[in-house]
């Protein structure tokens, strides 16, 4: 009794997956259908929509590569900001140094011409000396000292 009833019971099984794989199968071909026919309905919808304004995707195009531009052009306006901003502070420290050239070069020719002027008393003095050596009638030796120390301050 027992292999009977495990026959039976085995018998329905077969029966109840044969009936759940029609059934799967009779759901798979519906959804296959639904699928096919919500495909028509989106491109029913695109056909009535470009029939209510035809120059709507032309517009959208349009709009987009404005807003693409406009995006480009915010971020090429921050870039020439930066760039100058970096140029004026290039420039100014520039100008700094500049300004500070034209100092060191004013201070430079303030010195050389101190230094002229010290060497020329220099000078004045030993033409002096030399004069006076010659007229008292120092020895030789002692005037030609003096003109080399002359042409020494003239030369360098």
């Amino acid at each position: 009794m027992t292999r009977s009833a495990l026959s039976t019971f085995m018998a329905k099984e077969e029966e109840i997956q044969k009936k759940k794989m029609e059934v799967k199968e009779r759901v798979l071909a519906q959804l296959g259908r639904f699928e096919q026919e919500n495909r028509r309905l989106a491109t029913i919808r695109e056909e009535l929509e470009a029939l209510a304004d035809p120059m709507k995707k032309e517009v959208a195009v349009v709009q987009k590569k404005i807003d693409t531009a406009n995006k480009e052009l915010k971020t090429l306006g921050q870039t020439c900001q930066k760039k100058e901003r970096e140029y004026k502070e290039t420039l100014d420290a520039f100008n700094e140094k500049n300004k500070e050239k034209v100092q060191l070069i004013t201070r430079l020719t303030e010195l050389l011409n101190e230094s002229e002027g010290v060497r020329m008393q220099k000078l004045e003095e030993l033409s002096k000396n030399i004069e006076t050596a010659r007229r008292d009638g120092c020895s030789s030796s002692i005037s030609q000292v003096y003109e080399k120390n002359v042409l020494k301050y003239c030369c360098c």
